[in-house]
């Protein structure tokens, strides 16, 4: 088994489960291509121009210029990710965008009948959850900040090495 770990890389149940997901994704792409070839080549090459030439440089000069943005406050904080407190409700959000987008800015043809829910409900609703995701991590933030604090604290009222009070 350790030799099979050093030369895969990891255990064999991550070689199943990679192969498992290589079988689906190549069925949903036959079941794809069987019944309209054309639009789903056109939409995976859309995909990917949209992802790789516009969306991958903004959303990485959004992610390198947010610690130089926001560096002159993070003085007084202790040494923490805090970056991905932001990272993980941006990416929560913008996928649920991608994915509700046209009832989101209201492109969709009229979806009343399919949903049962008015059309100007989707942006309110997308951005309470958005409001709710980012408040989420500031609250995690502020616990992980505040048990950072006590255990600084706690390691600074220790005595040193070798002081210690006589038992």
């Amino acid at each position: 088994m350790a030799r099979f770990v050093r030369w895969y890389g990891s255990t064999p149940l991550h070689l199943l489960v990679l192969i498992c997901s290589f079988a689906l994704t190549g069925y949903a792409m036959v079941r794809l291509f069987a019944v309209r070839p054309l639009a789903v080549a056109v939409w995976f090459v859309g995909a990917a121009i949209l992802h790789d030439l516009i969306l991958l440089p903004l959303y990485s000069l959004a992610d390198l210029a947010a610690p130089a943005v926001l560096r002159h406050r993070t003085t007084r904080v202790p040494q923490l990710p805090w970056i991905n407190h932001l990272r993980v409700p941006a990416f929560l959000s913008g996928v649920l965008l991608l994915v509700w987008f046209p009832l989101v800015f209201a492109l969709a043809v009229p979806y009343t009948g399919a949903a049962g829910l008015p059309e100007d409900i989707y942006l309110g609703r997308w951005l309470a959850i958005t409001g709710v995701l980012f408040g989420a991590s500031a609250v995690a933030l502020a616990l992980r900040l505040r048990r950072v604090r006590r255990a600084a604290r706690s390691e600074g009222q220790r005595p040193a090495p070798g002081h210690e009070a006589p038992r």
